[in-house]
């Protein structure tokens, strides 16, 4: 009996072994689990990483599978009280095993496996927590837990026999995330002490590597007491490995903290909105209805257009490489040549981000303390702004987490009202804060957001594109992505439209207020002036003073399907724009973007240009594998073109755009349009010049967030500014060869009035106020 029993565990025992020895093979050689290829160990961070590239030979910056932009540095470039203070606390053993320390393993399975005892330390390596870092993903099944440490001994294995020592540390110093935008040891010592990690002391040097422990528990920033604890244990370890003496410990762990810190900034990344945006541009697949929710069936609609129209648009997955796959911009290492010029970028950001903060973040805070509301309309029923808080809610990431995890509503709805840590922006700096989740989401709403785009009006090239203050923050793009009500700013297109009718700019309306019929029902458009109510006046003063009465008598004698097709020849293809009456007077929503590509066609001889991003791909080994040249289409004929630049230039001189001159003093020829919506909710300015088109649009994330006041909330008080900005700061940078002397190529001694009015009846019955 003795012996059958002896001789089953045996068995049992060669079993198990088998078993685990089946078990890594089929790890080793990927036919389980996740293993990544030799190609990806010999080269994990960086070498398959696409480079994005500016106009003027400049890298934006790099698309990888983190989305970060981290900077490497080598290992003799590394403190050595870095490399010493991270072998001492993570791994004594570094320097002896070949992945995996079998004492230290053996250590953990005993004491915190079998004794309980969970301060008795890990057993894995820095070897072993680079694999995990690099190539593990959250388990989601119960044999995916049971396998995720095998695999990452062996992934621990694989790349000791790829790299030194010395590669190891300095791989897992340059990857790991220090926090506050810190991703990489390079970024960490400059936003923490302000200097190359060369340059550490033993002190910040210890303190760094605390981190690595638990990044957001040992915060030095919000919790400064507790990470100078987890620094001296760091000490107190390096003293116990031999690399210090037990008095420079005690003289090492009585120092402060001693932090310099700064934040990286946004403003310190070059183009965030861009490079996003072009990033899901090539990745865009093409557009399946099922895949869209049922309120946005117009983005379907776009985004079907531009599979069909723009190379560049789902160029990953129109394209296959060698191998059958289609390209992807996260992993095959392409360079990406763009028409972004880093100059005009910074220009454009700066421009936005000092109106935001100097003038108009300030005016709308004022008026918020008076509101009962805040932010929204006092107009709104406590009920109304429940529903949009509510709506921000489910809109929200945390949301979408809870909800996925199994959380209820009520246990949700108690989430959002608890306190927690987080970080806040504001535009003196970001604040350290406990705050409920759904107070997060209402101070937000105070921000102002914003939009900018320019444009060369002769290729469409995009030579600066700002998609809100600030990418850490606001992720929503309004440059290209987010769309709004264009207001006034849509009637340059209505008046092209009359002039391609034979109306010219010196014609005249009658400025009076009038009830049209439409569709049997009154419709009485509302004008914010009465100026020489009553007389007859010109087109060209009807678009100068943004007259609303002038519109509709126009749009009365036109064609509102005809307008509707004029501008999805301007590049405007919302399905949502309907044919009306009230088109006139923009209340479709168009993206910042679409409606800068659209005026190219005043400036450009009635030939719109599509927003051009990128000029060439190429692959890793600078191979062109994509050329794009600029896409075209007339919308009106040439000497229409004509007219409309005379007609948008009255508008700086004489009309609503004039504080361009008068108060900003910019020089040149500019054309432009203001636009302001009902209640303020959105401001424009689109500004023309010979060289460049560029737009503008600001406003509250929710239209019933805004300024009060049409003085202060108009798009000339709000977003002509900015534009100002940007072209003051353009023409004073003589390298850009953008000049206030250039002129429109207009014939000379053009006369845009001789040219008599052709106009048709639509059928449209009118009687007067």
């Amino acid at each position: 009996m003795r012996k059958k029993v002896i001789r089953i565990l045996w068995k049992t025992l060669f079993s198990i072994i088998g078993v685990l020895f089946v078990i890594f093979v089929a790890i080793w050689n990927g036919w389980i689990g996740y293993m990544p290829d030799i190609e990806d160990l010999q080269n994990p961070i960086s070498k398959y990483a696409s480079q994005i590239y500016s106009a003027d030979g400049k890298v934006l910056g790099t698309y990888n599978e983190n989305r970060d932009n981290r900077i490497a540095v080598g290992y003799a470039k590394l403190s050595p009280y870095l490399v010493q203070a991270l072998v001492a606390t993570e791994d004594e053993r570094f320097y002896e095993h070949s992945g995996i320390d079998f004492i230290a393993l053996s250590r953990a399975i005993l004491k915190r496996g079998i004794m309980q005892q969970h301060s008795a330390g890990g057993g894995s390596t820095i070897t072993q927590q680079l694999a995990k870092q690099l190539y593990s993903e959250k388990a989601h099944s119960t044999l995916g837990r049971l396998l995720q440490k095998p695999i990452e001994w062996i992934i621990a294995v694989k790349l000791e026999r790829n790299f030194t020592k010395e590669e190891i540390i300095a791989m897992y110093l340059n990857y790991f995330d220090y926090l506050h935008n810190a991703v990489g040891i390079k970024s960490a010592a400059n936003t923490y002490f302000r200097k190359e990690p060369q340059d550490l002391t033993v002190t910040e040097a210890a303190t760094l590597i605390g981190l690595c422990k638990n990044p957001s528990l040992y915060n030095p920033v919000r919790y400064p007491e507790r990470c100078v604890e987890r620094r001296n244990v760091v000490l107190s370890q390096m003293q116990k490995a031999g690399y210090m003496s037990s008095a420079e410990c005690d003289k090492y762990s009585a120092e402060p903290l001693g932090l310099n810190f700064h934040r990286a900034s946004h403003r310190e990344q070059t183009a965030p909105y861009f490079r996003e945006y072009l990033r899901q541009y090539m990745m865009a697949k093409k557009p399946d209805l099922a895949n869209y929710p049922s309120w946005n069936k117009r983005q379907y609609h776009i985004d079907s257009i531009a599979w069909e129209t723009d190379p560049l648009y789902g160029w990953c997955n129109k394209n296959l490489k060698k191998n059958g796959d289609p390209y992807d911009v996260n992993t095959d290492g392409l360079r990406i040549y763009t028409t972004i010029d880093t100059r005009m970028q910074k220009y454009a950001e700066e421009a936005v981000y000092e109106h935001m903060t100097k003038y108009l973040q300030p005016t709308f805070n004022n008026e918020l303390r008076l509101r009962r509301n805040a932010p929204f309309s006092d107009n709104l029923t406590a009920s109304q702004v429940t529903a949009i808080m509510n709506r921000s809610i489910r809109q929200s990431e945390r949301y979408r987490v809870l909800k996925e995890a199994g959380y209820s509503e009520e246990d949700i709805n108690k989430a959002f009202d608890t306190k927690v840590d987080m970080t806040v922006f504001s535009y003196k700096g970001e604040i350290d804060t406990m705050m409920t989740p759904r107070d997060s989401i209402k101070y937000y709403k105070k921000m102002l957001r914003a939009g900018f785009v320019s444009m060369d009006p002769m290729t469409g090239a995009v030579k600066a594109y700002v998609g809100g203050v600030n990418y850490n923050f606001f992720q929503y793009d309004m440059g290209m992505m987010g769309r709004r009500q264009v207001g006034s700013t849509i009637k340059p297109f209505l008046y092209s439209m009359a002039m391609q009718n034979g109306y010219s700019p010196c014609d005249v309306a009658p400025n009076v207020a009038r009830t049209y019929i439409v569709a049997g029902k009154p419709w009485t458009p509302r004008n914010g002036s009465r100026s020489r109510y009553g007389q007859m006046v010109t087109l060209k003063w009807g678009l100068a003073q943004s007259n609303n009465w002038i519109s509709a008598y126009l749009m009365s004698r036109l064609n509102p399907h005809a307008f509707v097709q004029l501008l999805n020849q301007y590049g405007i293809n919302n399905p949502d724009i309907h044919p009306s009456m009230a088109l006139c007077l923009g209340p479709c929503e168009v993206s910042v973007g679409e409606m800068v590509s659209a005026y190219t066609a005043f400036v450009n001889h009635g030939i719109r240009c599509a927003p051009m991003m990128v000029t060439r791909i190429e692959d890793n080994s600078g191979n062109v594998l994509a050329e794009f040249q600029p896409r075209m289409n007339e919308v009106i004929s040439e000497s229409n073109s004509y007219k409309m630049l005379v007609l948008l230039k009255a508008v700086v001189e004489g009309g609503t755009g004039g504080r361009l001159r008068a108060r900003y003093n910019v020089p040149g020829e500019i054309g432009g349009k203001t636009g302001t919506t009902n209640k303020n909710s959105d401001a424009w300015f689109m500004g023309v010049t010979p060289q460049l088109v560029s737009g503008c649009w600001v406003g509250g994330e929710d239209r019933d967030i805004h300024f009060v006041s049409t003085a202060t909330g108009q798009g000339a008080a709000v977003a002509l500014p900015i534009w100002a900005y940007y072209m003051k700061k353009i023409y004073a940078d003589k390298s850009l060869n953008y000049s206030p002397d250039a002129k429109f190529d207009i014939p000379d001694n053009y006369d845009p009035c001789a040219e008599e009015v052709l106009g048709y009846e639509t059928g449209i019955d009118e009687v007067y106020e």
